[in-house]
């Protein structure tokens, strides 16, 4: 297998073990820590049951944008069950997570806004910002007290525009969250609007699967949440979710992604609903529990083996490697030794911060964790010896 670590290829559903197609024609088979399927439902027989139902009463297209005749039947329920599990009033559906995160900031705000945006947020997020407004600013990560400062600066310059802050969950290249009630009582202190984007918690984590804001006591509680489908809910797609009907009906018609777009198939919709049932279930409690076990095993495997394991227990494991030929060399090692993993580098992350990402599903087992951390960990030390021998 060539080192090359990107554009793999899946040849079945993206399971614990599962085959890779690589970019120079071989083929992997072993253990899979790449694939964003969290709770392991993309193979659900009730998802799977749903998609079937679906695509034999609408079809297999939307063969619209909801701004015209594309919002399938099947679209106001589902709205309506995720804006009760977010305890929000209203949803706005996207057909992909990249074009709710872009769509919002897009379309809400105006060329004298201001959007305050911590400095790791997705890229969605910050293209929409940049997008939207000139006036853009970063606060450092997770840093209330920056952004406050940052908020006071702008409002003693301009006390009439708009100004949106926006954060994550749980961030996904660190596994790391912010104090979400400090965020949003700062933003409140200025007239700023929070939005929180949800991508990597909702669903997943909590006991009732409401993510970072169920942990923090935040559902309910703050301004904007929006989020994507494919990481928990084993669809593409994504939302935006209020407290006011205007702010739905606004997207629907003014975030380019949307309006521009055909939305979301039935198909899709009918398995983001079959998993949105699951994920509120005794079922969906016991999945997250089976996750967070594998979550940890996995975690303490790595580090028993003196790997800097970044951030706090979620799907997302960073691993820190640190030079971006040395991470090469370890991913290149590591599917030598049957594991798949992500490799993160920059432009993604800061020049050599590279670091893998393994990302857990709930049907791992914590043995599987245990090996694929002792394989990890002879990759690492098989490409150290490399890139030593090579001069550095």
């Amino acid at each position: 297998m060539g080192g090359y670590p990107y554009a793999k290829t899946l040849m079945g559903a993206p399971m614990a073990v599962t085959s890779l197609a690589m970019m120079d024609g071989s083929i992997y088979q072993g253990l899979n820590f790449s694939s964003q399927d969290y709770l392991s439902l993309s193979t659900h027989p009730t998802v799977l049951g749903a998609v079937l139902e679906a695509m034999h009463k609408f079809g297999v297209h939307s063969a619209g944008s909801t701004a015209l005749a594309g919002n399938c039947g099947l679209a106001p329920a589902l709205e309506a069950d995720l804006a009760d599990h977010l305890h929000m009033n209203h949803v706005c559906l996207f057909p992909t997570g990249w074009a709710a995160g872009y769509g919002v900031i897009a379309g809400l705000m105006r060329p004298d806004d201001h959007v305050v945006i911590d400095q790791l947020a997705h890229n969605c997020l910050q293209q929409g910002a940049a997008a939207a407004t000139r006036n853009v600013h970063l606060y450092r990560h997770l840093d209330a007290e920056h952004l406050s400062r940052v908020l006071a600066r702008i409002r003693r310059r301009d006390a009439v525009n708009s100004v949106m802050v926006v954060t994550e969950g749980v961030f996904s290249m660190d596994s790391d969250s912010p104090d979400l009630g400090a965020l949003q009582t700062v933003a409140s202190e200025y007239n700023a609007i929070l939005l929180v984007d949800v991508a990597h918690d909702l669903g997943c984590l909590g006991g009732y699967g409401g993510g970072a804001l169920e942990l923090q006591g935040m559902l309910g509680k703050v301004d904007l949440v929006m989020g994507s489908f494919s990481k928990t809910f084993a669809s593409n797609g994504g939302f935006v979710a209020s407290t006011n009907p205007a702010i739905k009906e606004y997207l629907r018609f003014y975030a380019p992604p949307n309006t521009f777009s055909n939305a979301l198939s039935p198909l899709q919709l009918a398995a983001i609903h079959a998993s949105l049932r699951i994920v509120r279930s005794t079922e969906g409690a016991f999945r997250r529990e089976k996750l967070m076990h594998a979550i940890t095993a996995l975690r303490a495997g790595l580090t028993i083996r003196q790997f800097k394991v970044l951030g706090e227990p979620s799907p997302i494991v960073p691993v820190m490697v640190g030079h971006d030929a040395l991470a090469r060399l370890t991913v290149r090692e590591i599917t030598h030794r049957g594991v798949a993993v992500n490799l993160v580098e920059y432009p993604a992350v800061s020049t050599n911060t590279s670091r893998l990402r393994l990302q857990v599903m709930a049907d791992h087992s914590a043995e599987q964790c245990l090996d694929a951390a002792h394989r990890i960990k002879g990759a690492f030390d098989a490409a150290s010896v490399e890139w030593n021998d090579a001069g550095r």
